[in-house]
């Protein structure tokens, strides 16, 4: 019978169960002294045996049953004898008729929880088309390393069979993962985050973002572990490519068109400025010189009238005919005459008048008084100032009950708002009202 024996729990031979791996991710327990599939022994586990689990791991126990198999698992930090009061699940599988000795077939996987893993990878050149010039295909490799680790072992455990967990197997499933996804994001890039696929080699960090983003989510969903982190060392250009040759060449007379175009908005842009300027300055000199200004209109308007006036002499407008077969005088045309007559003379006599005028002012400087001061004042009403307000002005507001003696108010000179009563120039607004007469 060998180890299954009632009598062998008397040889001492009991396990210590603990991984003593450097570095691992997932570990398969085996009693000493047996071999990989070679005999019965490789998932004898005997009651009494020491089970010892280090923080940052845990034990997973898997052991088969009638209806499937069942599992355990035992977070460290542990160290403990394997007996039905730690295990109650497992008493059920034995008989205590062999006094606790008996070994019971299970399989022991120790889960590291603290290791993070580091997968490189690389995307071999592939072609990325640039929105803006579909015709050119442009090759563009990716390189970077992913770091993850096991979090939610309970759900890596549902993900993965144990059993049949290789390392490298694993790394290249999450590398194949990992490739296809920065392809996608990298090819879909230019269009999406409106990237010139020439500077997509600037862009480096952006894409990382997204590239982060995406593969995090998906290895959480498809393998139960946690990305710690994607480094996308470099997007690389093949510059010796036909297609990077072609688009530098269309991006290039892109370009010079394009600064063409600005180039001519901004000389258009100068153009209006300098004649909006010059018609500002010519507007501003009108102005300064109106009264020159409106001799030359008017001269102008005297040469008009002269030179119509003319014309009605040449086209007989103008003649009278007192033959017995004339028709007399021609009211129409003299009314015509004299209204354009009477225009003429006023614009002479008008600029008459403005040249000696400006003549005299010239020789008599001074001679114009200059406007009659006016007094204004302010009012304040609810805390703000309104106005300024002239005298006939305050008092249409006095006789509206608008203006009061309390009222507030100030112009420019006074050190402070006083009452409006207190004010010389305002207090005949408030003088009572003498009474009616009576009959």
């Amino acid at each position: 019978m060998g180890l299954f024996n009632r009598n062998n729990h008397k040889l001492g031979f009991m396990d210590v169960i603990r991984c003593d791996e450097p570095s691992y991710l997932i570990w398969k327990w085996h009693p000493a002294g047996s071999q990989l599939g070679r005999n019965s022994r490789e998932n004898a586990i005997r009651w009494g045996s020491s089970l010892r689990v280090k923080e940052g791991e845990v034990a997973v126990f898997v052991y088969p049953q009638c209806d499937g198999t069942m599992q355990e698992c035992i977070e460290g930090p542990c160290d403990i004898l394997i007996d039905t009061e730690n295990f109650p699940i497992l008493a059920n599988m034995l008989g205590l008729a062999y006094g606790g000795g008996t070994p019971f077939q299970a399989e022991i996987y120790f889960i590291n929880l603290a290791r993070i893993i580091q997968v490189k990878f690389g995307v071999p050149f592939f072609d990325i088309y640039d929105p803006r010039f579909v015709d050119f295909g442009v090759p563009v490799a990716v390189r970077g390393t992913i770091s993850f680790q096991i979090k939610d072992y309970r759900e890596f455990i549902k993900l993965n069979r144990l059993n049949a967990f290789d390392l490298n197997d694993f790394q290249k499933q999450i590398r194949d993962v990992v490739c296809r996804y920065v392809k996608d994001t990298v090819a879909n890039a230019p269009a999406a985050n409106n990237i010139p696929v020439i500077q997509i080699e600037t862009k480096t960090a952006q894409i990382n973002d997204a590239v982060e983003y995406d593969i995090s989510e998906r290895l959480k969903d498809s393998f139960g572990v946690l990305v710690s982190g994607v480094d996308i060392g470099a997007i690389e250009i093949d510059k010796t490519s036909e297609g990077y040759r072609k688009l530098m060449a269309v991006t290039r007379d892109a370009a010079a068109i394009r600064v063409e175009a600005e180039t001519q908005d901004y000389v258009e842009r100068l153009r209006i400025q300098r004649e909006e300027g010059q018609y500002a300055m010519h507007k501003q000199a009108q102005t300064a010189n109106i009264g020159a200004f409106q001799v030359e209109k008017q001269a102008e308007v005297g040469v008009s009238g002269a030179q119509a006036l003319g014309q009605m002499g040449t086209t007989g407008a103008g003649d009278i005919n007192l033959s017995s077969s004339g028709e007399g005088f021609n009211m129409a045309a003299v009314m015509a005459s004299m209204a354009v007559g009477g225009a003429v003379g006023q614009n002479i006599a008008g600029t008459m008048n403005n040249m000696i005028g400006g003549i005299n002012q010239q020789a008599t400087p001074g001679t114009v008084p200059p406007p009659i001061p006016v007094a204004a004042y302010h009012v304040a009403v609810n805390g703000q100032a309104t106005g300024p307000f002239d005298m006939t002005s305050l008092a249409q507001m006095s006789a509206n009950g608008q203006l009061t003696g309390d009222s507030l108010v100030w112009k420019n000179g006074m050190a402070q708002w006083e009452k409006a009563k207190a004010v010389d120039d305002l207090k005949g607004l408030f003088s009572p009202m003498p009474p009616i007469p009576k009959e």
